[in-house]
């Protein structure tokens, strides 16, 4: 199977093109979501990209908005077969790719959930002895189990790479009450996952997630706990200290630590083995969510 990482709907203009998915207009109101093979990694998105993996984030995604009740989403609906014309005649490109979404007024603020000691995180903490401004005990080990998840935001960025910052600066630009609703829900979504996930041997030891107003009510929009968006950890072979198994996008960050890649020129193709262990490991987490949804 080839990835599919140009998508064109004959007929219709491209509203915008992420590093991941594209975005179409369908009438005033909603747009077409739809998810790419593409892979990006450090703020650049590869040349060859992961044959299917647009289909399992959709499909996770999908599973999630449907099953967060704290919170109202974004979907409309994800069944190409009901799509309006023309996307509902494309169903070969479109079928388990794409949602269509109600248009929000983007809140401009990632909103981060962090339950382990990981990342841009781990970074922080070894420089400051703290992660977004939190202070943290001193001691703390890499992938250690924090205390109690934190909720920390981060600036969206059109270009380069969106900038941890601490609540205040979340506070200072969207008021109080906002910046408490965004990390109340952002913090209740991360327990309620991570309780779920843990019943099949994944550790979610971070996710970030994104908040839009619809009619003056803040939604869940983007995608919501997937391998792009996610750490997933395998419970089994989990020890502190050392970087964890992982079922998400780390494996090609490890990997991508390894090469002469300097992270700014235009990356180098990736493997074929590992694309082939990344497809292997975005799988493994697909069925593990569909195995909590089962029951």
């Amino acid at each position: 199977m080839k990835p599919v990482v140009n998508i064109k709907i004959p007929g219709v203009k491209k509203k915008y093109s992420g590093k991941v998915r594209d975005l179409y207009a369908v009438d005033k109101e909603h747009l077409l979501i739809v998810s790419t093979d593409r892979l990006s990694a450090f703020d650049h998105v590869f040349p060859n990209g992961i044959p299917g993996k647009g289909i399992i984030l959709n499909k996770i995604s999908n599973l999630w908005f449907k099953n967060i009740k704290v919170i109202k989403n974004h979907i409309v609906e994800d069944d190409v077969s009901r799509f309006p014309k023309p996307f509902c005649d494309y169903p070969e490109l479109l079928k388990d790719r794409s949602v269509i979404v109600r248009k929000t007024e983007r809140i401009d603020f990632e909103c981060i959930a962090r339950g382990y000691l990981i990342g841009t995180g781990w970074k922080d903490y070894q420089e400051k002895g703290s992660v977004c401004g939190i202070s943290l005990p001193a001691g703390l080990q890499l992938a250690e189990k924090l205390d109690a998840p934190l909720f920390t935001p981060a600036t969206k960025e059109d270009t380069g790479h969106d900038v941890n910052v601490p609540v205040d600066v979340m506070r200072a630009k969207l008021g109080d009450e906002l910046t408490y609703r965004l990390g109340e829900v952002t913090l209740r979504i991360y327990e309620f996952a991570r309780d779920l996930l843990i019943r099949q041997g994944i550790i979610l030891a971070d996710t970030k997630m994104e908040f839009g107003f619809a009619d003056n009510e803040i939604i869940l929009i983007d995608e919501i706990l997937t391998p792009d968006s996610s750490r997933f950890w395998d419970e089994e072979s989990y020890r502190v200290g050392t970087s964890p198994v992982s079922f998400d996008k780390q494996y090609i960050r490890d990997y991508l630590e390894t090469t002469t890649w300097d992270k700014n020129s235009p990356p180098p193709p990736l493997p074929d083995e590992i694309v082939d262990k990344t497809l292997e490991k975005y799988r493994e987490i697909l069925q593990r969510i569909e195995a909590i949804f089962s029951r």
